[in-house]
């Protein structure tokens, strides 16, 4: 029998185009003996697509894998009663149903995906999923929270500061006076709660801080400056429940230095600017460290199933620093997830099965806490 995994993709966020690169790589790697996928896509402005219309955005192979499937043209509406552990739909008479799923894979990058919303509805319908909880999806998409809980847990990060967009309005140039005094020049610029480097700016005095400041705040109200490094970024991929397990660590290699932010544009375009290389070119006992830290920011935001953690590695004095964790990181061919993970010896369908196995175990684990409050 197989299992029914609803693959939920595309979404608000400004990683709408990645989210569906990221599902097309899951439906061209899942094992289609064990699994019946039902696409599920959600327009940049918020409408759920029916399956037949989710299938359409994606490229013609892909649309063959699926075709002659559980493909409906039903519209996806609200969630459905806990029982049926589905997803509404709303037939063309009006008639209102259910699409039962076994499971859901919500490939949802960013805001409105992967801080904590989707995963909410899930747990409300009772339907189990891949991925973190609603509490580490928030946390980890809130560059603050994020921070303040890895500092909690003893790990090292880079200097930064932090306000709200209502205090930039209020008080710019007294804010820059600040933020020159604090962290000086150069430095980054980040919406609080967004991915892949979205509204991100490198700042070099300050003109160039101001403008920034203004396009962060487009994308958020809370927002985030860092410190400058000379440094490496390093990322290593985390997969589990309650005894997470790193893979080999990787890294990105610009093969031209004058462009040293590796931005959104160069990790998606397929420049040629970059590769990523796994392992990454370090010592034994660095890819160690890097592990075990990997797995304890994990933990301290109480992570489940997956997640991506980014680190600098500082030239000057070697020092590694946590910069973030990704708690559903990109998962296209470009992406670095499942390259570490391939570098450590589990291809991608693999990675798929194993996720859905944790999202599973999670649910169970989520069923026993509630019939305990039950009794």
């Amino acid at each position: 029998m197989t299992i029914k995994i609803g693959l939920i993709f595309g979404g608000r966020s400004g990683e709408h185009e990645i989210s569906i690169r990221s599902a097309q790589t899951v439906i061209d790697n899942i094992d289609r003996n064990r699994y019946s996928v039902i696409p599920i896509a959600i327009s940049p402005e918020g409408r759920w697509l029916s399956p037949a219309d989710s299938l359409r955005l994606f490229p013609g192979e892909t649309q063959a894998i699926l075709s002659g499937g559980e493909i409906t043209s039903n519209p996806i509406a609200l969630i459905a009663d806990t029982s049926y552990k589905g997803l509404a739909r709303l037939d063309s008479n009006g008639s209102s149903g259910v699409m039962p799923l076994d499971v859901v894979f919500p490939v949802l990058h960013g805001t409105f995906g992967e801080d904590g919303t989707i995963q909410g509805l899930l747990e409300m319908a009772n339907i189990p999923y891949v991925g973190c909880g609603v509490l580490a999806s928030s946390c980890g998409m809130d560059k603050v929270v994020m921070k303040k809980l890895f500092a909690d847990a003893g790990l090292p990060i880079c200097r930064y500061r932090w306000f709200l967009r209502s205090e930039w309005e209020a008080g710019r140039n007294s804010t820059v006076r600040a933020l020159e005094n604090n962290l000086g020049y150069p430095c980054f610029v980040k919406p609080a709660n967004l991915g892949s480097s979205v509204g991100v700016s490198r700042a070099d005095n300050a003109d160039s801080l101001t403008a920034a400041i203004e396009l962060a705040a487009q994308y958020d109200r809370k927002i985030v400056v860092e410190e400058s490094l000379d440094m490496r970024e390093i990322e290593c991929a985390v997969m589990g429940n309650d005894r997470p397990e790193a893979s080999l660590p990787g890294e990105y290699i610009i093969h031209d230095e004058q462009k040293a932010f590796l931005d959104y544009t160069e990790k998606y375009s397929g420049t040629g600017n970059n590769e990523f290389v796994v392992p990454a070119p370090i010592s034994d006992e660095l890819t160690e460290k890097i592990r075990s830290l990997a797995v304890k920011a994990f933990t301290a935001i109480d992570g489940s199933g997956l997640a991506r953690v980014d680190f600098f590695l500082r030239r000057d004095n070697g020092m590694l620093l946590v910069n973030e964790i990704n708690t559903m990181p990109g998962l296209t061919d470009a992406s670095g997830f499942p390259k570490m993970w391939a570098g450590t010896g589990k291809d991608f369908p693999a990675v798929i099965d194993k996720l859905v196995e944790l999202a599973f175990d999670r649910h169970r684990d989520l069923a026993r806490n509630q019939t305990s409050r039950s009794l």
